[in-house]
């Protein structure tokens, strides 16, 4: 690779598949609950939720914070949920993925566990990352904010206050 360049595939480099991953991050301990599903739709997405509930002591509420992606929010898991009151969906707001902390987990598993990795099958894929995660739960390490609440809502003043110099500034196509 050249200094300054990202790297990029090789010529001959051949995806085998893809695969789902469900992650249920316990933000106080570090402790993952996962499953690598085929394909991400209400139904995998209600055996996930039965999963982590099957996992979480009988007493404790569940406060899974989601994306708005429609699979979160389809009339079978919103009965599932409403026959689970124990199960609190929140859902972040759109463009807003960085407020949930699994999604530090997933760039995790992408930067130890995926990236410039060869899997010859999606159950190699999913092996990795099982394993990885496997690993991982034997000493689990919650994640902590480095940035202050001054520095977040800072920035997003920012980038309110460019987005709204943008919106001022544009020329409207007819």
């Amino acid at each position: 690779m050249k200094r300054g360049r990202g790297g990029t595939a090789t010529h001959d480099y051949k995806r085998s598949g893809t695969t789902n991953l469900f992650a249920a991050l316990n933000v106080a301990t570090g402790e993952v609950i996962s499953e690598c599903m085929p394909q991400h739709r209400h139904d995998e997405f209600l055996v996930f939720l039965k999963k982590v509930e099957g996992q979480t002591p009988v007493g404790l509420d569940i406060h899974a914070i989601v994306d708005n992606y429609a699979t979160h929010k389809h009339q079978n898991v919103q009965a599932w949920l409403a026959r689970h009151p124990r199960v609190h969906l929140h859902f972040t707001p759109t463009s807003a993925s960085w407020l949930n902390l699994v999604e530090r987990l997933f760039a995790e598993v992408t930067d130890k566990a995926i990236r410039r990795g060869v899997f010859p099958s999606v159950k190699a894929l999913e092996e990795a990352i099982s394993t990885y995660l496997a690993n991982r739960n034997r000493q689990p390490r919650p994640y902590t904010w480095t940035a202050t609440v001054e520095a977040i809502l800072s920035k997003v003043g920012r980038a309110q206050s460019a987005l709204n110099t943008v919106k001022d500034s544009s020329v409207p196509l007819h």
